[in-house]
């Protein structure tokens, strides 16, 4: 293949993977606490030709002497865009909302290596039974919510009233009036772009790394810091008329670069023509 060809195709497989976090946004625009990602680009090595014999003949030449000829582009990174969503008031007692830019749940999941703590913004939550007198609170995924301590929440006897206070105090009304109180676990995520997407609106720590100085677990004093909100869901941060429209911007440069293969063929097919 000709410098064309090598440069389109490599573009064309880079510019398929921003597409598919585009779609994968627009795929969420309806997830609760969803955080939307953004593809960044950098260019792929590139051969400099230095044509010009007097380096004098060159003054004040503003741009780069001599001709560079590249290969394309490559995805650089997929960075997590952690701007608040908008609220959505359900009045659902155990629809808990993070009111602040990049604090997080702490939960629990079990994985092929044990269980591994997880961070979410989707406080969408139940109870559901451990024993005839216990319940825990979960996820709408089954997965358990912890404490600051990193415990499950357990409440004893039947509960029938909760309230949740603005720093993420959790108190669960037994039907004999006791009161059991729980402090959530949260996290302030300071360095994002060092988690990894665990699915299901999960985000994890990469194997063999510890959160030291990736995240904070807002105890004791620094749970003043935290901003919640009962009875109410945070959306999605994706903007659909944003992303369409990044969309339709990729589809013509796919096209493009697409493009430029055919005429790469065809000029090509023109020289081996040649008699």
């Amino acid at each position: 293949m000709n410098r064309t060809m090598i440069t389109a195709t490599n573009t064309l497989a880079q510019l398929q993977k921003q597409m598919d976090i585009v779609s994968h946004n627009v795929a969420n625009t309806d997830t609760a606490a969803f955080k939307r990602r953004e593809a960044n680009f950098t260019d792929l090595l590139f051969q400099q030709f230095n044509n010009q014999r007097n380096p004098a003949a060159e003054a004040g030449r503003l741009t780069p002497a001599g001709i560079r000829q590249g290969v394309g582009a490559k995805l650089a990174q997929s960075q997590i865009v952690m701007m608040q969503g908008p609220l959505k008031a359900t009045d659902r007692p155990l629809d808990f909302a993070i009111t602040k830019e990049g604090q997080y749940f702490r939960v629990l999941e079990q994985t092929e290596d044990g269980a591994e703590v997880r961070f979410t913004r989707a406080g969408v939550f139940y109870l559901t039974p451990v024993s005839d007198n216990e319940t825990m609170l979960v996820t709408a995924d089954g997965l358990p919510v912890l404490d600051e301590n990193n415990n499950s929440i357990i409440i004893n006897g039947q509960a029938k009233n909760f309230k949740l206070t603005d720093t993420g105090s959790f108190l669960a009304e037994a039907s004999n009036g006791a009161i059991q109180e729980f402090n959530l676990g949260v996290v302030l995520i300071n360095k994002p772009q060092f988690l990894e997407q665990k699915g299901d609106n999960l985000l994890g720590l990469p194997d063999g790394i510890d959160g030291e100085g990736i995240f904070t677990e807002l105890n004791g004093a620094l749970r003043g810091q935290i901003g919640m909100a009962q009875g109410s869901l945070e959306q999605s941060n994706v903007d659909l008329s944003k992303e369409m429209t990044e969309l339709i911007n990729l589809q013509r440069a796919y096209q493009f670069q697409s493009r430029s293969v055919s005429m790469a063929d065809q000029m090509m097919g023109l020289v081996n023509g040649i008699r």
